[in-house]
């Protein structure tokens, strides 16, 4: 792939200011200095993505954080260390002679830390899907489920060719192993544990379905469905008026309740249940998986299983019976930035790490930076401690934040990965950024960042970052890269995090509409 030149990053830093006076820097200037940000603090870059040169910038050298818009550093080096055409392949192992259609000793799933792992697939096994509200955010507002997907694709896939290799009957144990990385938690609002296996983003949605009217039951469903869970759901229906109120309790391992009342204005509602095992829950619905299919499996479903994985050698020496082959790479990048999914964040670093042999994020991160570096990063302007933005060491300047779209634009791939980014007012967390009759509609690409705290002496949200960053094509037809932060607002006088967004969203429009003519 071609690399940015170094003259380039140069001409990033060295760039002339917009002048005082210029009439696009008085309307985004008109935008940031509103009375609701007087305690606030702007970094912005503009930059001509063609030339270098600075359209518009404010303290572009000082470090913000980055929210969601780590996903861009994580991405772009998995970018470079995979390709985009990359792809999974998990396979199943028999650990043991198969007389007869009988194996006599082990079935064993290894896992490759594919982390959408079938349950994004539809019939078209080479595209994965997503709703612009993420399931993974169900327990914070409004969201949806993907149609047309089935949780549990990959396990159903992987037990019909088990069952077509031959074995219809498994005596020893059943087992999942998931030792390609350590386990840690998804960084950002879900509470996802990331394991090298994954079954539905390690998400058991609670799907609900108002009745007709006030007063009647609510319908309770789950998936993905099987025996180990037990949800003991009693919701009601209220108001067309009133808001959903849904309580989610885990009372122990695989049981839950869910309680409340959701609004009679036909509207289904998803929340949200974390898988903490998901090499136990994987095991589980492997061996409902393989009995679906025909296989006779001895080992019990709700327990663990009791034999040791094989050791490297072992695996040397044995055959797969069964392999699930991934969409390619770009796919889940482009599901991980128009989602904004914290899970598949998080695992970016943890699969470069065990692409070297390593297990954990940090090892990861060492391994991002050598290609941020090689990106034309000023790695000094960056702070990542994760994969997708949720701790508050995750912090860029606006202009190394530039420089990896820059760089990032030198590779082939780059209109496949400005593909990948939730276009302005058409998909993903920018579906709703702008109205639709916005010129700017589909003419801006770019990654949104979320990072809010809670002032209690106030009792009132603090935005501690609202951010943006990506690309867009001007009404001239100028390419423009660029890196909007915003941070400390308190929300009492905006009202929520997405009104802040619509104001970032605004800056676009003003430099799309009025930014200088294409060179």
């Amino acid at each position: 792939m071609n690399r940015p030149p170094f003259a380039l990053l140069v001409l990033l830093a060295v760039a002339p200011l917009a002048t005082a006076d210029d009439p696009l820097a008085k309307k985004l200037e008109a935008v940031m200095d509103a009375p609701e940000f007087k305690r606030s603090h702007w970094g912005v870059l503009f930059v001509d993505a063609k030339t270098g040169e600075t359209i518009y910038e404010r303290s572009a050298d000082k470090l913000f954080t980055l929210a969601s818009v780590s996903k861009v550093f994580s991405a772009g080096a998995a970018l470079c260390e995979f390709g985009a055409d990359f792809k999974f392949e998990t396979p199943v192992y028999a650990r043991g002679p198969v007389q007869k259609g009988v194996l006599r000793g082990d079935l064993i799933l290894r896992a490759q830390g594919d982390p959408s792992f079938g349950s994004r697939n539809t019939k078209d096994a080479g595209k994965l899907v997503f709703t612009d509200v993420d399931h993974s955010y169900a327990n914070s507002g409004p969201a949806a489920l993907a149609d047309g997907t089935n949780p549990l694709a990959a396990f159903e896939a992987l037990a019909e060719q088990v069952k077509a290799a031959g074995v219809t009957e498994v005596t020893g144990d059943v087992l999942v192993d998931d030792r390609l990385f350590a386990r840690t938690r998804s960084a950002g609002s879900g509470p996802e544990v990331l394991s090298a296996v994954t079954v539905n983003d390690n998400i058991i949605d609670v799907v609900i379905t108002p009745g007709a009217k006030a007063g009647e039951p609510a319908k309770v469903t789950h998936r993905p469905q099987t025996a180990t869970l037990n949800v003991d759901a009693e919701v009601g229906t209220s108001d067309a008026i009133a808001p959903a109120a849904v309580m989610l309790n885990q009372l122990g391992p695989g049981q839950f309740t869910v309680r409340g009342s959701v609004p009679a204005n036909g509207k289904v509602v998803v929340r949200g249940l974390p898988i903490d095992d998901p090499a136990g829950f994987a095991r589980s619905v492997f061996i409902e998986a393989l009995r679906k299919a025909g296989v006779k499996v001895a080992a019990a479903v709700a327990r663990p299983g009791n034999a040791p994985p094989p050791t490297a050698v072992e695996y040397a020496q044995m055959k797969p019976v069964a392999a699930f082959t991934s969409a390619p790479f770009g796919e889940l990048l482009k599901v991980t930035l128009k989602t904004s999914n914290n899970l598949y964040g998080t695992a970016l670093p943890c699969l470069m790490a065990a692409s070297h042999g390593k297990q954990t994020q940090e090892d990861g991160l060492k391994v991002q930076r050598k290609h941020l570096k090689e990106l034309g990063v000023d790695v000094d302007g960056v702070s990542l401690t994760s994969g997708s933005g949720g701790n508050g060491t995750d912090l860029a300047t606006p202009r190394a934040t530039v420089q990896l779209l820059a760089g990032l634009r030198k590779r082939d791939d780059w209109p496949a990965f400005r593909g990948w980014l939730p276009s302005l007012g058409v998909d993903g967390t920018l579906s709703k950024a702008v109205d639709k009759e916005s010129a700017a509609v589909g003419k801006v690409s770019a990654k949104t960042g979320t990072y809010v705290w809670f002032d209690t002496l106030n009792g009132r949200p603090l935005l501690k970052s609202k951010s943006l960053a990506g690309a867009m094509t001007t009404q001239s037809g100028r390419e423009v890269l660029f890196a909007v932060f915003v941070t400390d607002v308190p929300l009492e006088a905006m009202g929520s995090a997405d009104k802040v967004g619509r104001v970032l969203a605004r800056l676009c429009e003003v430099v799309h509409a009025d930014g200088p003519p294409a060179k």
